[in-house]
């Protein structure tokens, strides 16, 4: 979903991996197409994708999922992909009256934003983030899923400012369904974020647990991108 701009650095022991199990966690991504696990059933926050805006139509958001959702998770995000950050006013009309929609019977917790930006570019995107923090209503919460190299390399600055505009980010760790390798050597520098984080796994994907993230205060948690058929599919 996201692409990683690799960087050297000293490396971290990480132990002996494992494949992620929806069953084993309580927070999923569930992209359109895609059958939720029955793990889902007692699922602590869903994180559903929307819709897109796309790089040809800065004035439209692409629908993907015609109906709000019926399920009763304690955390309900609204996804929207985003492929440029230039948005026209009728695209932000559009979100936040979906986001009305959804949140018909006050179970919509916020909207998270799903946009590549590298991490020289954050400080526009914190920009555009900002922005749309403003036009929120104030019982949303607005995220924002982000690179590993983003607490790594991203200047004092613009986590300062992505702090500023966000209630939680959520670090990618794979790109389509594999998991990053070195992982562990990015998610060294997590505290720097200093802003609650969830960090997001690939099911099926690699994984073990770097021993600091547990006990750092601002970790919310995993969240796993589900794959269409399971892990052994393309999302």
């Amino acid at each position: 979903m996201l692409t990683l701009a690799l960087m050297a650095c000293g490396q971290v022991p990480e132990r002996k991996a494992d494949h992620v199990a929806a069953a084993d966690y309580s927070a999923f991504y569930l992209w359109t197409g895609v059958q939720p696990p029955p793990a889902m059933d007692e699922s602590e926050a869903v994180y559903l994708l929307w819709g897109e805006l796309r790089a040809d139509n800065p004035s439209q958001i692409v629908p993907l999922r015609r109906s709000a959702p019926t399920g009763d998770a304690p955390e309900l995000w609204l996804v929207v992909r985003a492929e440029r950050t230039d948005w026209d006013e009728s695209a932000y009309d559009q979100l936040l009256d979906q986001a009305r929609r959804w949140n018909a019977r006050g179970t919509l917790t916020g909207v998270q934003v799903d946009f590549d930006s590298s991490t020289g570019g954050l400080s526009g995107y914190a920009a555009f983030l900002t922005d749309m923090r403003r036009r929120l209503p104030s019982e949303f919460k607005l995220s924002a899923t982000g690179l590993m190299d983003w607490p790594a390399n991203a200047s004092d600055d613009d986590l300062i400012a992505m702090r500023g505009a966000l209630d939680e980010i959520v670090i990618q760790t794979y790109q389509e369904t594999t998991t990053i390798p070195d992982y562990a050597r990015y998610l060294s520098h997590a505290d720097r974020l200093a802003m609650p984080y969830r960090i997001a796994l690939v099911e099926g994907g690699a994984w073990s647990e770097p021993e600091q993230i547990p006990g750092d205060p601002n970790f919310k948690g995993y969240v796993i991108f589900l794959l269409r058929d399971g892990p052994d599919q393309k999302p």
